[in-house]
């Protein structure tokens, strides 16, 4: 396939997507990750973690302060995740000026704070249907954002109903998430998509919805995967944990990048800079190319 050229209009400066696939780490600063338990909670271990990201290749880093794995959880305040973030986004921008830092967030004040320390992307895991004053914040400062699909709670995940066709109602709510950010002053340059895989979907509605993910550009937004150590891809290998699912991970990275997927968000960082250098080399090879 074709992937289509961007530019996405960050805070202070542009980025252009389509040439290569961007490699954005993961830096959990939560107790209760997932993906990693915990292990980079300390300011000092999430700082020095995010600059390895940066030294192996990542090209954003994408900083949390929130758990949403599934389940029941205590809430997180905003100022807890401030507290949790800024402190990292500092020592990120104190030591390396130029990087290009997204903040995880669903919450507008956490966002306008994060974004006056120098964030450029929110990361909206609700596609900006959890806080009302989050499109405003948005608009007004003009960073680029992260519209990402999430059926339900985490709490809920458990007991929804299935999807007939995941890919189709992805598109439909993505293309609803888009309407409201343009309506409250949201430029098209500002927004990318994130289908969100494993959130609110099962086990096998991941997978047609990868499958077909190249449907997603119709939208005419790049596009952001994020794949890395899902519970679908675990299921797939025997219900390993996390920290095993690494070969499979690589395997839906390859595949996103064949879909044209622009970014990818990941928690392995050496291994999916080589791996989308190989997918990349791939997609300029196939019959259309780039």
């Amino acid at each position: 396939m074709k992937r289509p050229r961007h530019t996405w209009r960050l805070r202070t400066r542009t980025l252009e997507l389509g040439a290569r696939t961007r490699v954005m780490g993961v830096v959990n600063v939560t107790p209760d990750s997932f993906s990693d338990g915990g292990r980079y909670f300390s300011t000092d271990v999430a700082i020095s973690h995010a600059l390895e990201m940066l030294d192996e290749g990542a090209d954003i880093l994408d900083i949390g302060g929130e758990s949403t794995r599934p389940g029941q959880k205590e809430p997180v305040t905003q100022a807890m995740e401030l507290d949790r973030v800024l402190p990292v986004l500092r020592g990120i921008l104190r030591l390396r000026p130029e990087s290009v830092i997204s903040v995880d967030t669903y919450k507008a004040g956490v966002a306008r704070v994060a974004l006056d320390e120098g964030a450029e992307i929110i990361n909206d895991v609700s596609g900006f249907q959890w806080d009302s004053n989050m499109p405003e914040v948005v608009a007004e400062t003009g960073c680029g954002v992260v519209l990402m699909h999430m059926r339900g709670r985490p709490e809920t995940w458990r007991s929804l109903p299935p999807l007939p066709d995941p890919t189709d109602t992805v598109k439909k709510e993505l293309a609803y998430y888009v309407g409201v950010a343009l309506k409250f002053g949201v430029r098209r340059e500002q927004i990318a998509l994130d289908p969100g895989f494993g959130f609110g979907k099962n086990f096998d509605e991941n997978y047609p919805l990868l499958a077909r993910l190249a449907e997603l550009h119709e939208l005419g937004f790049p596009l952001l995967s994020g794949t890395s150590r899902k519970s679908f891809v675990g299921h797939t290998l025997g219900d390993a944990p996390p920290e095993q699912r690494l070969y499979g991970t690589l395997a839906t990275v390859t595949a996103s990048v064949q879909a044209g997927a622009h970014i990818v968000r990941v928690h392995d960082v050496p291994a999916a800079v080589e791996a989308v250098k190989v997918a990349d080399a791939l997609l300029r090879a196939s019959k259309d190319g780039e």
